[in-house]
This record gives structure tokens, sequence and C-alpha cells, in this order.
């Protein structure tokens, strides 16, 4: 691959390349104030991996796994001196007809395994672990519905990359030595209006999104005037180059609630790939062109994290 350096630059990144997983906790936090705060999130972040591995020894077929990100306030009290080169917070996005709004959350954690009773108890012990130094901004339970299928009927995540394009498309490299193996992360919580969804009829449908519904083979975009989902979320540069990111998004929802979302969270190498995407599809390309399926799916919330790598982490752990 033209540009790769990966050779060069030592990676030990977090657990960003494991595939979608039948289960999955998405927590968000923010810290208190204080230096006892500190003090408590520093110790859970060294204590993760133990963590990890008390609670999925129990079943190690059940892959758990863990990724945690830091956001751009948080990452100054616990590393005042450096931090990665595009860290910052979530720039809420006011477009012509839906916002994409910014939101609080300093510590994002990615739980993973092909058990719910796993992900549970990682989270009730990680929580224990933190006590009062943290306050829950939200929790979101995520599953895989089907085959990979978000709550629309259509597949998610077709696009990602796959072997050595992951380290290309979502870690940090040569550009940011000093964070190489980290990710940059955004995370957003859609709710879908499936009742108005479903009354468009499969045909409409399949314009929007850019695919078949069935099958999930790609569409040619009907109007030179007005793109689809998949062309507004294709970010290529002037240089003709095209950027991937890395998403596991995963369906959530309380059908008592009338509760139907997806959640959002791309990793990617840079930041700007997907503020680029965001800003394609609520404001629109060209402007006013916006993505259409923002009249069925609204964005409640958006966060930006970086995940740095294990070495990384454990040396934020271990500063005093």
């Amino acid at each position: 691959m033209a540009g790769h350096t990966w050779d060069r630059v030592p990676i030990d990144a977090q657990s960003i390349e494991a595939p979608l997983s039948r289960s999955a906790i998405f927590l968000v936090v923010e810290t208190m104030d204080g230096n006892d705060a500190i003090a408590s999130v520093r110790a859970t972040l060294g204590g993760l991996d133990d963590l990890i591995k008390t609670v999925g020894f129990r079943d190690l077929d059940g892959k758990l796994s863990c990724i945690a990100a830091i956001g751009s306030a948080l990452w100054d009290r616990l590393s005042p001196s450096s931090r990665p080169a595009e860290l910052k917070p979530f720039s809420p996005i006011d477009g012509p007809v839906h916002k994409a709004p910014s939101t609080p959350g300093d510590l994002l954690f990615h739980i993973r395994a092909e058990r719910a009773d796993l992900c549970f108890e990682f989270a009730r012990l990680l929580l224990d672990t933190l006590g009062d130094a943290v306050r829950i901004v939200d929790e979101t339970w995520g599953f895989r519905y089907f085959d990979a299928r978000d709550l629309l009927g259509f597949v998610d995540g077709t696009a990602n990359p796959v072997g050595q394009d992951i380290p290309e498309s979502a870690l940090v490299g040569e550009e940011d030595r000093e964070f190489a193996g980290g990710s940059y992360v955004v995370t957003q919580k859609y709710l879908h209006d499936l009742s108005a969804w479903k009354a468009i009829g499969a045909d409409r449908q399949e314009k929007i999104i850019g695919r078949t519904k069935v099958d999930n083979i790609e569409l040619d975009d009907q109007a030179a005037n007005q793109k689809s989902h998949k062309s507004l979320a294709t970010i290529v540069d002037p240089q003709g180059v095209e950027h991937d990111i890395l998403r596991d998004n995963m369906p959530f929802g309380s059908p008592g609630r009338r509760e139907f979302g997806t959640y959002f969270i791309g990793y990617t190498r840079r930041l700007w790939v997907i503020e680029k995407m965001l800003q394609r599809m609520f404001i629109g390309e060209p402007k006013g062109a916006y993505d259409r399926l923002l009249d069925f799916s609204t964005a409640r919330t958006g966060t930006t994290f970086f995940a740095p790598s294990r070495s990384t982490l454990a040396k934020l752990a271990n500063a005093e």
C-alpha cells in the first residue's frame, strides 16, 4: 500500500482490530474534580488488563476486551505536557435541517464480548473500582442484530478496512510518533423513527443508503445533486486517496420504550476524516444536499476521545 510505514513504527495498540462481537457496552463517564479522582482514574487505567483477565478467564471463548479512550479535557489533567496532535472536543454541527450535538465525556470504555454477562460483570467491577471518582454520562448496551444489520435493516460496516489496511486507517503512525498505535475515537448515539422509515418503502430506503437491502450491493447515486449515505460517508482527499475509518457500530434499543437506535463508534488514524464525513452528512455536498438518512435518524450525542497504545496508557496510569 502506498504510504505504508508500519514496518518502522512500533505498534502496541489496544484491541481496536477485534471483530464485531455479539454484545457490547459503551460506557461514557466524566471525572470528578480533585486529585483523588485523578489518582483513582490512573489506578483503574493501570489495572484494566488484570480486570479483563479476572472476568474473561471464566470463558476464554467469550473474547472479552475493553478499549479505554480519553477525552480532551481529561487528557490535559493526566498529561499536561504532551497530547495527541489532533485531540480536541467534538465540534457540534449546525446543519440546514439537522444538528450534530456535542456532549460531555472524559472517558470511554468500549467493552466487547461474545456473551452479555461478561460485559455486565466487567462493567460492574470497573465502576466499583472507579467509585466516586466518576459520574456516568451514558451507558448503552449494544447487540449484534441478525447478520450484522442495523435496526433499519441494512448491513452496517461493509466498508470497514480489513487485515493490513486496519492500522493504515485506524492507528496513528509516524506523523505523531509519540502517540503511534493510538486511535482517535468519535461516538454518536442515533435514534431511529422506524415507523417513518418503514412507511417510505424499500426502494427509497435503498436510494438513501446507497445499497440494496437484501444482498448489500452498492448502488449508483440517482441524482447528481443528492448523494446517498454511502457516498457522503466516503472521504477522498485532493490527491484522490480514499481514507477509511474502522466502525464498530451496534444496534441498541428498548421495544417497550419504543427506542430504536444505532451507536456509531468510529476509530480513525486522522480525526479530520470523521469530521469531514459528518460535515458532508449534516451540511451537505453540495451544501444543503444533506444525508437524507438524517430525516429518520437523530443524533443525540457526540463525543471525541483518543485511545492510546497500551504503553502510553501505562505511562498515563503511572504518572505522578
